[in-house]
């Protein structure tokens, strides 16, 4: 098993899992809020929009959607959240890029070195990995009922990079330009997207296996474990 396929699968788990806890509602709700602070209509806002549409896939209700953005644009009172990316290494030299939505930065930042040190890794300074990672626009359907070929023909058509198989379900790779057509080629095709996002994707991977892999599950784990973290990401290629 190739080691892209097996984090893919723990992340779509885990993903799985913070569903039933509540913890992707809250992850979503901070999306949508920071999305709508440049406008409260996804008709005219394509980040909004896809936060929405996220949400939707996920069975928010549209009572706290509505809720989200009406904070956003002051119609009801709420929390300013601020966006930022923490980077640094883990172990065995892994490249590790954290994405934060926060209403407190001496907190976050606090929380994320703690964990780093605990772990046996270390922040760096802004720019130390970054440039091992490329963003991408990933997008993740069921692949129960689906035939490969009918994905590949709508995704190529309008632009994708890739196409790979993850246990059950597909995952596509766009350009960030190319992100929002292929999305929306996808949905109107009416193919089920589980999730759509532009994320950060390594340029090459670094092999780890044994007590190394199992430490650096840890510190990827824990930091997604914090409530301010919106996404981790790391060049490990968990290996068997």
């Amino acid at each position: 098993m190739s080691g892209h396929s097996k984090w893919a699968t723990i992340k779509r788990k885990k993903a799985a899992l913070d569903s039933k806890r509540g913890k992707i509602f809250t992850k979503l709700i901070k999306e949508i809020t920071i999305a709508a602070r440049t406008g409260g209509d996804p008709a005219g806002n394509p980040r909004l929009r896809l936060a929405v549409d996220n949400a939707k896939a996920q069975n928010m209700p549209m009572d706290n959607i509505e809720r989200a953005i009406k904070k956003a644009t002051g119609e009801l009172e709420g929390v300013t959240y601020h966006e930022l990316t923490y980077e640094g290494y883990g172990p065995a030299g892994i490249a590790i890029l954290v994405e934060v939505a926060t209403d407190n930065k001496n907190r976050t930042v606090a929380e994320v070195r703690h964990l780093f040190s605990k772990h046996g890794g270390s922040m760096g300074e802004t720019g130390s990995v970054a440039w091992m990672f490329d963003r991408k626009g990933i997008i993740t359907m069921p692949a129960a009922g689906k035939n490969e070929d009918d994905v590949m023909e709508v995704i190529l058509e309008a632009g994708a990079d890739d196409l790979s198989t993850q246990d059950e379900f597909f995952e596509v790779q766009t350009s960030v330009e190319s992100f929002e057509p292929v999305r929306r080629a996808l949905v109107d095709k009416n193919f089920t997207v589980e999730n759509a996002s532009l994320q950060w994707i390594a340029k090459n991977l670094i092999e780890v296996k044994g007590e190394d892999a199992e430490k650096a599950m840890k510190i990827i784990e824990a930091l997604e474990d914090i409530d301010d973290v919106q996404n981790v990401y790391s060049n490990a290629d968990f290996v068997e």
